[in-house]
C-alpha cells in the first residue's frame, strides 16, 4: 500500500493521562502496544495494536471526511457550547502533503476525546516506524 492514513479515536477518562505520571504513554513502556490510552506522540499510534485502527485512506478528501464525521458524532459531549469545527479544506491540504490530522478536547465527565489521522509509510517525522500491520 502506498501514502496513506491511520485513524484512531480515544474517549476515556482524563485522570489515565496524568496519573500516576505518563510512562504508560510512551513506546519504552512494557504494556505500551496494549495499553487502552492514546499514546503522547501522534506517530506513537503506528506502535499500537493494529486492531486500534479505525479505518484507512488512501485519499485525503475520505480522511478528511472521516474526520469531520467523528466530531459530528462527539458533539454532544463537548462541554457547554463549545463545538469544534473541521476545517475539511485544510485537512485535506495537510493529509495530501503526508501530514497529520489530529485533535483533542476535554470533554463532560471529565473524559478527553482524541480523534487522529496518522501518515503511514512513512511518517514524516517518525521514518523509522513501520507501518502496523492491518
Amino acid at each position: 500500500m502506498g501514502p496513506h492514513h491511520h485513524a484512531y479515536v480515544w474517549l476515556g477518562p482524563g485522570e489515565v493521562l496524568v496519573k500516576p505520571g505518563d510512562a504508560h504513554r510512551r513506546p519504552g513502556y512494557p504494556e505500551f502496544s496494549t495499553a487502552q490510552v492514546m499514546p503522547l506522540e501522534s506517530a506513537d499510534w503506528l506502535l499500537k495494536n493494529s486492531a486500534r485502527i479505525e479505518a484507512t485512506f488512501t485519499e485525503p478528501k475520505e480522511a478528511a471526511d472521516w474526520y469531520a464525521e467523528q466530531l459530528a458524532r462527539h458533539a454532544r459531549i463537548f462541554a457547554g457550547t463549545y463545538a469544534p469545527a473541521a476545517d475539511r479544506d485544510e485537512s485535506v491540504r495537510r493529509l495530501a502533503a503526508g501530514e497529520d490530522v489530529v485533535g483533542g478536547w476535554w470533554v463532560t465527565g471529565g473524559r478527553f476525546l482524541s480523534v487522529n489521522l496518522v501518515a503511514c509509510s512513512p511518517h514524516r517525522v517518525r521514518r523509522e516506524y513501520g507501518c502496523p500491520a492491518r
